[in-house]
């Protein structure tokens, strides 16, 4: 059997399993309970925070054999196809590659035969900026007036490339990019599943240098656990990832700060010998400094700077 990589293995299952995008699930929760779910919804946000995932919760939710339900069971057929990615009644179309107006022709000439043997026929349409005008253009009256019997959701990276006459046909949900400390929370509970011991500052690391992204986060995570077969310690991660270390920065920090202009020299020469990334290493200082700045003249740095309380008090001592 080939390996499951974590990011599909510990797909969020239900609307609650899915990490820090609350505001879009309670408001789909409250849809569902109360039967006023759109026929067309767009998810936006960055990559990486769940946007087809909760498309894919969303169809199991409505086609559910104990549904509509907030709470799908994940154990009926209609729940374990859509897992698996067979369901008959779902279908998941790579924007990019079905482009054309053709495509969503033969789209508009199947939406009017009723589902195989589900409540709905749903259409998940990832990256859906990428259509073209004319493909657009097809969608529109389909998408203004659907049958009853079929839902349409979107998700896509760059909303502002979608056509506002598509757009004003769609409830718009925007995912937010997901805090760094809680990447690095979901990504220890993941490591104790998993029976793996990986250290705390290597998985703050992780969370911070894939900005937000959960799928990013997870494929480095994978790609520590596979490239190191002994133990895993930080020297390992920041050897593999090319990256300076938090020690490193505040190293640096420290000779500007104290006008040591022989100190800084040397910390840049041991980071280039290193064989890490002096452009990452360039951005991850620019950041820091961005960071000190902040806990300089934030009363609640906390709220801003995405680092592990310990960092920040270390941080207030040196600006001081």
């Amino acid at each position: 059997m080939s390996y499951l990589v974590l990011a599909r293995k510990y797909r969020p299952r239900t609307f609650e399993e899915v990490v820090e995008q609350a505001h879009v699930t309670r408001t789909l929760t409250n849809a569902i309970r109360s039967g006023r779910v759109a026929h067309a919804i767009l998810f936006s946000g960055p990559r990486g925070t769940g946007k087809t995932t909760i498309a894919r919760i969303l169809a199991k939710a409505m086609n559910c054999e104990q549904g509509p339900t907030p709470v799908p069971c994940n154990a009926c057929a209609s729940c374990l196809e859509i897992s698996g990615g067979s369901a008959v009644d779902v279908f998941e179309i790579d924007g990019a590659s079905n482009n054309g107006v053709d495509h969503i022709r033969d789209l508009r000439d199947n939406v009017k035969y009723m589902p195989a043997h589900s409540r709905y026929k749903i259409y998940i349409i990832d990256e859906v900026h990428m259509l073209s005008t004319p493909a657009f253009n097809a969608l529109l009256k389909t998408l203004e007036e659907p049958p009853e019997h079929i839902l349409f959701l979107f998700a896509t990276t760059e909303p502002q490339k979608i056509p506002i006459t598509i757009l004003s046909r769609c409830q718009q949900h925007h995912l937010r990019r997901i805090n760094a400390m809680d990447v690095a929370r979901h990504m220890v509970d993941l490591c104790r599943r998993e029976g793996l011991s990986v250290p705390g500052e290597s998985l703050a690391l992780i969370a911070r240098e894939t900005g937000g992204s959960m799928r990013d986060a997870l494929s480095l995570l994978d790609q520590v656990m596979s490239c190191t077969e002994e133990e895993i310690t930080h020297e390992k991660v920041l050897n593999l990832l090319g990256v300076a270390g938090r020690e490193v920065l505040f190293r640096v920090t420290e000779g500007v700060f104290g006008g040591n202009l022989a100190d800084i020299l040397e910390i840049i020469d041991e980071v280039f010998r290193g064989g890490r990334d002096i452009k990452a290493f360039y951005a991850a200082l620019t950041a820091h400094f961005r960071d000190l700045r902040v806990v300089k003249t934030v009363r609640e740095a906390e709220r801003i700077v995405e680092a592990p309380p310990a960092e920040i008090d270390r941080m207030r001592a040196l600006v001081e």
